[in-house]
């Protein structure tokens, strides 16, 4: 019997299946058939044997809670949901109340669902997955009720071997006396709360093809919201109108939560990095910097643009863009497995430094600058981080920069730390499936450079403080793109337009008032 398959319309084929026409020896005669397309389960099953590899034993259980439901203080209503991500990772669950745990030498990976909702519960919040439901569209072993999580924890204390491995120590799991008043507890033989941790932090730097897609797909949406605020930008009046297109166009599209807080910055706005009031108007602002990517089903976007808001650069903005662009592109294509970080990140302040020279807002020679950490007071962040889960997620050894792993430090101090690494340092090394972003930037604070730096013998002696009257109306240029580490360089995730493509979207619309309108009160692609 033979049989050829073809596809039906693309949309249609890639959410149900295709049709196939089969040979009927039979009745000699061609038959149409349906094929449903396999459902693309969440790999929890991959990452659980990855962690398991990670923490290097063979024997032990893996014990997540993931968030529990909560009404806010002195209220009846729920707190926004957002599922605890190491819980997520080993399971593709966004509900509220489950537990996962993963037996290592069984290798059998187990959900634990709330009881079924009956009567009013019903009525008011419908049902919830069933065991079937969750089989169906997620990869586990067993799926069963909270009421027998007790037992199957008392049956590996007491006839299986190896720790019980949980993130925190509030953590472990709770389980009653018995009635002589012994706890089970008392025949485990060991809880681990110190590796788990690691181990997922180590395994969830390295993405599976099933994340990379899901990234993916959250770029793409966080692209046409981008393109959406050019296309309305010249008809918006505030920066609250820029979120409200940017929010909206991520909604329609089904991706209803953001990554990270959207950062709509006018101005010199654009000169504080976590800019989230954007409620400014736009009006006499040369450049918008948005910093504003969505999530998909759990993992992140991280997209940053700047462009001038009325669709035109002036002199000093655009010397100040090109120089970022010029940043990030030189620095982009030095990522590639086993290169270090580190040296990516020095080489974007070496590239700002020269830049700054050349607009004489540097003074000295390049070897003095670059050794005092002079371009710091342009570019007060690190180039980039990892990211997934989390916009900015975690790794083997914490952060991507290993001089950011103390949150309290100041950026000069983590400058001189991070040159004086050796190149060799594994903690910054990239390899194949991670993805990272890459997004350098050039800021005019008045308050870092009027109040700190021109303060400060050491510093004020580089800066031609003269220009930089003409460079606080620029307030801030980023350009944030999100990179995947392939086996022989890197891909670039991001499709959202910047540069001229930008400008050519902002400027192409002026005879068509009524497409822009249409981006700025609906959000929505056409």
């Amino acid at each position: 019997m033979a049989s050829i398959e073809g596809n039906d319309t693309e949309e249609q084929s890639q959410s149900s299946g295709s049709w196939i026409c089969v040979n009927d020896d039979e009745f000699d005669a061609l038959s149409i058939n349906f094929k449903p397309k396999p459902v693309e389960k969440y790999p929890a099953k991959l990452h659980a044997r990855s962690v398991a590899k990670r923490l290097g034993t063979k024997a032990g259980l893996i014990y997540l809670v993931g968030l529990p439901s909560k009404l806010y203080e002195d209220s009846d209503m729920p707190v926004i949901f957002r599922q605890r991500r190491y819980f997520y990772y080993l399971t593709g669950i966004d509900l509220p109340d489950c537990t996962v745990t993963y037996n290592i030498q069984r290798d059998q990976l187990r959900l634990w669902i709330p009881a079924e909702r009956t009567g009013r519960d019903v009525i008011y919040n419908g049902f919830t997955p069933s065991p079937d439901d969750i089989y169906a569209k997620y990869d586990f072993d067993h799926v069963g009720r909270h009421g027998s999580l007790d037992g199957y924890i008392a049956h590996f204390a007491h006839r299986e071997s190896g720790d019980i491995f949980v993130l925190h120590e509030d953590q472990k799991p709770k389980l009653p006396e018995r009635s002589n008043g012994a706890n089970v507890w008392s025949y485990i033989d060991h809880f681990d709360t110190s590796r788990l941790q690691p181990a997922m932090d180590a395994s969830r730097a390295i993405k599976s093809a099933y994340e990379i897609k899901l990234i993916r797909k959250a770029s793409e949406i966080s692209a046409q919201a981008h393109t959406n605020v050019l296309l309305s930008i010249k008809y918006l009046e505030n920066e609250s109108e820029v979120e409200a297109v940017f929010q909206a166009t991520s909604i329609a599209a089904r991706a209803k939560h953001q990554a990270y807080g959207v950062i709509a910055a006018a101005g010199e706005n654009a000169s504080t990095l976590h800019y989230m009031a954007n409620n400014e108007p736009l009006k006499g602002r040369q450049l918008l910097c948005l910093d504003a990517g969505c999530e998909w089903k759990c993992y992140a976007s991280d997209v940053t643009r700047t462009f001038p808001i009325s669709g035109k650069h002036t002199t000093e903005s655009k010397a100040i863009y090109d120089l970022v662009a010029k940043m990030q592109e030189e620095c982009i294509k030095m990522v590639k497995p086993n290169a270090n970080y580190r040296d990516i990140h020095l080489h974007a302040h070496k590239v700002a430094i020269r830049g700054l020279m050349e607009l004489g807002l540097l003074n000295g020679s390049f070897e003095e600058l670059y050794a005092a950490g002079a371009s710091v007071m342009f570019l007060p962040h690190g180039l980039g981080h990892y990211m997934g889960l989390e916009v900015h997620d975690v790794g083997a050894v914490g952060n991507l920069l290993y001089a950011f792993q103390d949150e309290h430090k100041d950026w000069m101090s983590a400058y001189h730390e991070i040159r004086s690494q050796p190149s060799t340092s594994a903690s910054s090394i990239l390899a194949p499936n991670m993805v990272i972003t890459v997004e350098p930037g050039i800021y005019f604070s008045r308050y870092a450079l009027e109040d700190v730096y021109l303060k400060d013998p050491k510093y004020a002696k580089f800066i031609n403080k003269d220009f930089l009257q003409y460079y606080y109306p620029v307030g801030g240029v980023r350009i944030e793109d999100d990179i995947l580490v392939t086996e022989d360089g890197f891909e670039n995730l991001t499709t959202a337009p910047k540069g001229q493509a930008a400008l050519d979207i902002i400027n192409g619309y002026d005879e068509n008032a009524t497409v822009a309108m249409k981006a700025k009160s609906r959000g929505w692609s056409w």
